[in-house]
């Protein structure tokens, strides 16, 4: 892993290039980078404080799964590609496990399983890198990032320091951070920590895992958990290499008790979470599902058909032809359920 103590010894250069993105975007949507650096050492964060000063912004990219790109992405663009996994500390309570924020995601996760360093199963397979899972809380199956999250270190674009954030500095909430929140650009996420409870206990809350195979014998470990999240997100989620997509377009809507019980009154088969504040969370899925959108879509860009809150590209698609088919999806739920769907992706 690049030791952050290294940026004060051996400052390293940067030098921008034209890039095509087309690739390193999982809406697989042409577009191209007027000035591009990959960055692979602390020591070059110096000089992208230096370059980030003279450009209109900066765009920082992780694994491309959670953006929706123009044809033209002015300004500078960075790609975090930070390596490295390790024990930090073990204690009865928690293992404390940091990693490197250009490490893919599902593969730390995968290598944490391995390890017997249990706790992130259920956040299997989802795409992107360990630094942007902060930025976007990232959750799936009862499992929430900030549940498990300890601290990271962050570069300052800015100010040009390290800054070390614990959970209140992140201001985590449903699929929300400080991250989405400061000026575009202003961090780059070094390594993240995570605290992973010992004893392990698996959840299983979600009725998807309680119908799994894998999950019948009634004593599951954290590997067959993740072998089942695996399962379940390849039958009902296009894989990325294949099919263009930035996995959920839409958050799942939190709503009030009494708005989930007029909802339930009037459409039976609504489906939602009760919240631990009383609140409820919907989802987004089948209300678009609901409004026929499974399957179908807008020229280029479309609907999944296995799942709902999925949008693709078809062939072709352009940001333009995404947000519109979105806009679509929005004002169908909204005007048959009053309410507002929010888009998960960055739309630079």
């Amino acid at each position: 892993m690049s030791n952050p103590s290294a940026i004060d010894a051996a400052p390293a250069a940067l030098t921008p290039v034209v890039q095509d993105l087309s690739r390193l975007n999982t809406l697989r949507l042409a577009s191209c980078a007027e000035a591009f650096v990959s960055l692979d050492d602390v020591a070059q964060l110096p000089a992208l404080t230096a370059l980030a000063q003279d450009a209109q912004r900066l765009l920082v990219l992780g694994g491309g799964s959670n953006l929706v790109l123009p044809q033209r992405v002015p300004g500078l663009v960075a790609k975090v590609g930070f390596k490295g996994v390790r024990l930090l500390q073990a204690t009865p309570q928690a293992w404390l496990v940091e990693a490197a924020g250009g490490e893919n995601w599902h593969g730390f996760v995968e290598h944490c399983v391995a390890q017997g360093w249990d706790g992130l199963e259920n956040l299997a397979l989802i795409p992107g890198t360990v630094g942007a899972a902060p930025v976007q809380n990232i959750g799936a199956y009862g499992v929430e990032f900030d549940a498990r999250f300890h601290s990271l270190t962050a570069w300052d674009v800015q100010a040009g320091r390290y800054v070390e954030m614990g959970p209140s500095d992140c201001r985590f909430s449903y699929r929300d951070s400080v991250f989405k929140h400061d000026a575009p650009g202003r961090w780059i996420i070094v390594s993240v920590r995570f605290a992973l409870p010992r004893p392990w206990r698996p959840v299983l809350g979600y009725p998807d895992l309680q119908r799994h195979e894998r999950l019948a014998h009634g004593a599951p470990s954290a590997r067959d958990i993740f072998d089942a999240v695996c399962d379940i997100r390849r039958a009902k989620l296009p894989d990325p290499a294949v099919t263009g997509n930035a996995g959920s377009f839409f958050k799942n809507p939190i709503v009030s008790a009494d708005v989930r019980d007029d909802l339930a009154a009037r459409f039976p088969g609504l489906v939602s979470y009760a919240q631990p504040d009383g609140s409820y969370k919907l989802a987004a899925g089948w209300l678009i599902d609901q409004c026929g959108w499974k399957g179908q879509g807008l020229g280029a860009a479309g609907v999944h058909d296995r799942q709902a809150l999925v949008l693709v590209n078809r062939g072709g698609a352009t940001a333009a032809d995404i947000m519109a088919l979105a806009g679509a999806i929005q004002a169908s739920v909204q005007a048959r359920y009053g309410v507002r769907l929010e888009p998960e992706p960055v739309v630079v």
